[in-house]
């Protein structure tokens, strides 16, 4: 979707009286749709997951963006359950045993419970970034009656960069250092030569999404 295309859909989705709110993981890439959010509406939610375990850097560079683009309504959401009772049987934390349920209760649940709040999700899931995504359409129904739009859904990697470069983006501070797909600490790793962008994370499991993009899309 252009500019002027995302915008007509966001001001309908207004005009309709929608609560909307979008979720970002402030990495390089995914600050394209809030620059973009920026420049329609800079009161638009923005929801940081914060499960607590990102890297220091991450959490530097949301405040860097934020102010950067002048977004007004940056928002923390924390999971319910706390990291003492987040073990499995034999004490260790769940990321290191059990990352499916690590990631339900610190980014899907959270994430559930404010849909029930709100009836448009904007979400800047790219086709190019998992065959998961690939099958995704612009506007997909979401649990609670809501609504996933996906405007990203047909950009591809080269466009994230001329946009970036159009608009001088800032990067996040990791990216030099070899991580183009950053998440949560624990669970993310450099990229090498070879490896798709998003097989840093979770590396060597048979995992390749947290949950929101499979789990919180209607089926």
């Amino acid at each position: 979707m252009t500019f002027e295309e995302i915008k007509s859909k966001i001001t309908e989705y207004q005009a309709d009286g929608k609560k909307l709110f979008t979720t970002s993981s402030f990495q390089s890439h995914s600050i394209v749709l809030l620059h973009i959010l920026s420049r329609i509406n800079k009161s638009i939610p923005v929801v940081f997951i914060n499960t607590g375990y990102h890297f220091p850097e991450t959490v530097e560079f949301r405040d860097q963006v934020k102010d950067a683009f002048g977004l007004t309504n940056v928002i923390d959401l924390r999971p319910d359950v706390p990291k003492f009772m987040q073990r499995d049987s034999e004490g260790r934390l769940l990321f290191t045993s059990d990352p499916d349920h690590c990631c339900y209760l610190n980014k899907t649940q959270p994430v559930d419970a404010l849909l029930l709040r709100h009836d448009v999700w904007i979400n800047g899931v790219r086709g190019d970034q998992s065959a998961v995504r690939k099958a995704m359409k612009v506007e997909q129904p979401a649990p609670h009656d809501t609504i996933r739009f996906h405007p990203m859904l047909d950009w591809n990697a080269k466009m994230i960069y001329q946009y970036q470069k159009e608009y001088d983006l800032p990067k996040h501070p990791l990216e030099s250092n070899g991580f183009l797909s950053i998440g949560c600490e624990p669970c993310t790793r450099k990229v090498d030569p070879e490896m798709m962008e998003r097989e840093a994370r979770w590396y060597g499991m048979n995992k390749t999404e947290c949950g929101l993009h499979t789990d919180l899309v209607s089926k």
